[in-house]
């Protein structure tokens, strides 16, 4: 039994370490330290800054005002009810810790995540996080898109966002991983990058 759950231990803080990278989260390192996945650390820069600009603008308003809503994710590596799905809401996302007999090795945690639409969209956080996007009922990764560095002009409230095509109606588990245990509480937005109407929500 206690083989078995060392097991799981060790299996479970290597994914952390796999998928939050060697060092802090805090903000995103020019170059990824060591490949990770084909996910958040190696993805290349957004090259339309202008749309995500906006789309980060009407996301701070909700970052900065709310709604607001505090949870915290399902352990990683087991089923996820944690939803994230209600539009416009700001998420404060806490992490579970990782842990065997005294350490802990790591936080990680999964949401769900249901678009109503098929279109892109973009998962904006307080603090670089690794994220991994997967689907629930397949259990295939799906390729995110790029990497936006959010300017402090444009939002102070929120420092980074990722984009992903995802199908409407399909749910998909969002794995968050982080080291340290200043990383393991951070704020999600999720919204269309193609969403008309930024500016009157």
């Amino acid at each position: 039994m206690t083989q078995h759950l060392s097991s799981r231990a060790l299996l479970a803080a290597g994914a952390v370490l796999l998928l939050a990278g060697c060092g802090p989260t805090e903000q995103p390192a020019p170059e990824p330290q060591a490949p990770v996945t084909q996910q958040s650390e190696l993805l290349a820069a957004c090259q339309d800054t202008e749309a995500l600009a906006e789309v980060a603008e009407h996301s701070c308003t909700h970052a900065e005002y709310g709604p607001f809503e505090s949870i915290t994710a399902a352990p990683f590596g087991g089923p996820s009810f944690v939803d994230v799905s209600v539009e416009h809401t700001a998420y404060n996302v806490k992490l579970p810790a990782i842990t065997f007999k005294k350490w802990t090795l790591g936080y990680a945690g999964s949401l769900i995540f249901t678009p109503e639409e098929s279109t892109e969209y973009a998962f904006l956080t307080s603090a670089y996080r690794a994220l991994r996007v997967v689907n629930a009922a397949t259990h295939e990764e799906v390729g995110l898109e790029c990497r936006y560095t959010i300017p402090r002009e444009v939002c102070g409230a929120l420092r980074t966002a990722v984009t992903a095509d995802l199908e409407g109606g399909v749910d998909y588990r969002l794995d968050f991983a982080a080291v340290v245990p200043q990383s393991d509480s951070f704020l999600l937005v999720i919204e269309e990058t193609a969403h008309e109407g930024h500016s009157g929500e």
